[in-house]
C-alpha cells in the first residue's frame, strides 16, 4: 500500500510539474509570408497563425504615411513595432492575423502608382481584395478588419456590405474629415499660416486643386498629393460608420496626441451599438505612455522594444472570440 501511495506521489509530481513547464513555455506561433497580385504588381503581408486547426484572424492596416506592416516609419526615423508585436501577441491568444505593406510602401514599393495617380479608393479595393484571398482558407471562422488611425477609415469602407467580414475594430482611428484633423494638428501655427490651411483645404474639399502652395506647406499640400487628398476628404467617419452591419469595436488611447478621445466618441454618436472602451495611458501607437508631453512620447514612437497595451490586446480579444 505504502508503495502504490509512492507511485501515486511521484505521478502527481511529475504531472504537476509537466504542466507548470508546459504553462511557462511560450505559444509556437507559425508565420509565412503572403502576397496579393494586383495590377500594377504584388502588395506583399505575413500571417501568423496559432496552433489550433481553426481560428479567427484580424486583418489590420497601417496608419497613414509610409507606415510598414510592423506599425514603423522608416522616413521619419519611427521605428516601435507596433503592430508586429500586435499581430504576435493576438497569436498567442489563438488569433491570426494578416498584417501588410500597403502598395507604394517598403516591401510593396513595386506596386505603388506614382503619387498624382494614387487615389484613397486604391487602398479601400486592396483590402477588399486581402478579405477575399482570406475568405477561400477554410481554416478561418472569421474575417475580422482592424485598421490604425487612417488604417481604420480605410478598413470601414471596406467592411461595409461585405458579408465575409465578420466583425470591425477602430484602432485611435478618426471621429472626423482628414481635413478636420489636418487642421487640429497645425493649430499651433501662426494664425497666417492656419488660415492658408483652412483655404487650401476648402478648395480642396470642392474638388479643385491649389495650383500654387506655399514653400513651407508643400510638405502636407504638393501638387501630386492633392488628387489623393481630394479623393480621402470625401469619406466622413461619422457618416461612413452607420453604413456598417457588423459588431464595432472602438478602442482609443487616453494618451494620444495625434487622434482625441472626442473621435471615439464621435463614431460612438454616429453608431449608438458600437462597443466603445477608452484606455487609460495608451498613447497613438498603442503603447503605455501616461504624458502628454511630446518629448516623452516620442521616446515611445521611436522605442521598438516596448510591448502594446495589455487592455487593448484583452477588449480585442473578448471581441473576437465573443459566441
Amino acid at each position: 500500500m505504502q508503495h502504490i501511495s509512492y507511485r501515486i506521489f511521484v505521478s502527481f509530481c511529475i504531472l504537476f510539474f509537466s504542466l507548470a513547464i508546459s504553462a511557462q513555455m511560450p505559444v509556437r506561433l507559425n508565420e509565412r509570408s503572403i502576397s496579393l497580385n494586383t495590377s500594377s504588381g504584388q502588395i506583399n503581408g505575413k500571417i501568423i497563425a496559432p496552433g489550433a486547426s481553426t481560428y479567427p484572424l484580424v486583418l489590420i492596416i497601417a496608419g497613414s504615411g509610409p507606415t510598414d506592416m510592423d506599425g514603423n516609419s522608416a522616413p521619419a526615423g519611427m521605428k516601435n513595432n507596433s503592430l508586429k508585436y500586435l499581430a504576435e501577441e493576438l497569436g498567442r491568444r489563438g488569433i491570426g492575423s494578416l498584417r501588410f505593406d500597403k502598395r507604394g510602401i517598403a516591401s510593396s514599393a513595386a506596386a505603388g502608382k506614382d503619387e498624382y495617380s494614387m487615389r484613397f479608393e486604391d487602398l479601400i479595393k486592396d483590402v477588399r481584395e486581402w478579405i477575399d484571398l482570406l475568405s477561400r482558407d477554410r481554416r478561418l471562422s472569421g474575417i475580422y478588419i482592424a485598421g490604425h488611425s487612417e488604417g481604420a477609415l480605410i478598413g470601414m469602407v471596406a467592411s461595409q456590405n461585405n458579408p465575409k467580414v465578420k466583425g470591425y475594430i477602430s484602432l485611435a482611428g478618426a471621429g472626423r474629415p482628414l481635413s478636420d484633423i489636418l487642421e487640429e494638428q497645425m493649430s499651433a501655427q501662426p494664425e497666417v499660416i492656419r488660415k492658408m490651411i483652412v483655404s487650401i483645404n476648402d478648395s480642396l474639399k470642392a474638388g479643385k486643386l491649389v495650383p500654387s502652395v506655399p514653400l513651407g506647406l508643400q510638405a502636407l499640400f504638393r501638387s501630386s498629393v492633392q488628387p489623393y487628398l481630394i479623393s480621402c476628404y470625401k469619406y466622413n467617419p461619422q457618416e461612413e460608420i452607420k453604413k456598417l452591419t457588423v459588431p464595432v469595436l472602438l478602442l482609443q488611447g487616453k494618451t494620444d496626441i495625434q487622434i482625441s478621445v472626442k473621435d471615439a466618441e464621435l463614431l460612438k454618436q454616429s453608431l449608438p451599438s458600437a462597443e466603445l472602451h477608452l484606455i487609460d495611458g495608451m498613447n497613438h501607437v498603442l503603447k503605455d505612455c501616461d504624458t502628454m508631453d511630446r518629448q516623452k512620447q516620442m521616446a515611445v514612437y521611436t522605442n521598438p522594444d516596448l510591448p502594446v497595451n495589455e487592455n487593448l490586446l484583452l477588449f480585442i480579444e473578448k471581441f473576437v472570440k465573443k459566441p
